[in-house]
């Protein structure tokens, strides 16, 4: 998946379809001729329904196409026949689609599981035929209900990523190249700040044709939870991820130090977000010889007391099999790491 054509946040208007008219047919036939009212009801309008699909990753089909309308319901006939009922229209989202009221603001569901379905809009009802309408006093009604207008509205529709493990780390830390390494995945790397703009997506092959899913996520700065940067266009994909993996580089100033600044903009944003797995892995270890490395280990022994951490480098594929060795133990246990 290109970075443009990562949609992960779209407005949709709809509006659902009106209710079929019913009929106020009398019933006419060569031995009947004053057989009464047989006019049947309206059928109901088309819904809108917004629908899951665990094969989707984007928003990007809604990106140009925002606009939806169902079909009308049928009028009734007569025998009393009920008309059809207005074609509904399914519009697919991917996993972990909230939905949200544009006009009211209220969040109406998340959609977390394949065939989740969410009727947004109604079809109104269909009009009563003049069946409905006759009694004693009144055996010939010659009239019959409309259908109800359908519902109009408009909806905001806001992906986060639903990955096993998200890549937390300031810009340029090499998260991009990580991904590129260890997954299909062909996000966009350059050596300056912000070159991943949208999350990018990688399925991490592992022993025994098991699998697991990372997502490159743009990188935090300071302030992030405040909205500077990238701000909460960023942080709300790590809402969803299991597991964190804190990406910080070797040639860092300080390494807890940065790793205690992208802690605080996650606690900042959501406290919640402190409950999940996390990982510190020290990217392009490649720069340190044995003795550097040795130094950098006795002091991350203290720094990160009772923390989880490696070091790696996607450039000269070390480190690799260890990480993803952490990476699944992580995920595939019970216990909090």
């Amino acid at each position: 998946m290109t970075e443009g054509n990562f949609v992960d946040y779209v407005k949709i208007h709809v509006t659902s379809g009106k209710g079929g008219k019913g009929s106020a047919h009398l019933r006419r036939e060569k031995y009947i001729p004053k057989g009464g009212p047989d006019g049947g009801d309206g059928g109901r309008g088309g819904h809108i329904i917004l629908r899951a699909n665990s094969n989707m990753w984007t928003l990007y089909h809604l990106k140009f196409k925002r606009h939806f309308k169902a079909g009308h319901g049928g009028a009734g006939g007569k025998q009393t026949s009920t008309g059809a009922d207005g074609e509904d229209v399914y519009i697919d989202v991917p996993l972990g689609t909230t939905v949200k009221n544009t006009d009211t603001g209220e969040t109406l569901k998340e959609l977390m599981e394949h065939g989740d379905e969410l009727i947004i809009a109604r079809g109104g009802k269909g009009g009563r035929g003049n069946s409905h309408f006759k009694s004693a006093t009144r055996q010939t009604p010659r009239y019959a209900q409309p259908g109800l207008e359908g519902e109009e509205g408009n909806f905001t529709l806001e992906m986060k990523v639903l990955a096993d493990v998200g890549l937390v780390g300031f810009p340029n830390a090499g998260k991009s190249t990580l991904l590129s390494v260890i997954t299909a995945a062909k996000p966009k790397i350059a050596n300056y700040e912000f070159t991943t703009l949208k999350p990018n997506l990688g399925i991490v092959a592992y022993r025994d044709y098991q699998s697991f899913v990372m997502a490159d996520i743009p990188g935090i700065i300071e302030g992030a939870a405040e909205g500077k940067g990238l701000g909460h266009y960023f942080l709300r994909h790590i809402e969803r991820n299991s597991t964190l993996l804190f990406l910080i580089p070797a040639d860092a100033d300080d390494i807890r130090k940065q790793y205690d600044i992208l802690l605080d903009e996650l606690r900042r944003y959501n406290p919640e977000m402190l409950d999940k797995d996390r990982l510190v892995a020290i990217s392009k270890s490649d720069m340190l010889d044995e003795e550097l490395k040795a130094e950098l280990k006795e002091q991350l022994d203290k720094d990160f007391e009772g923390i989880p951490y490696l070091f790696f480098s996607s450039v000269a594929q070390q480190g690799l099999t260890e990480l993803k060795d952490k990476l699944w133990e992580m995920l595939n246990t019970d216990e909090k790491i």
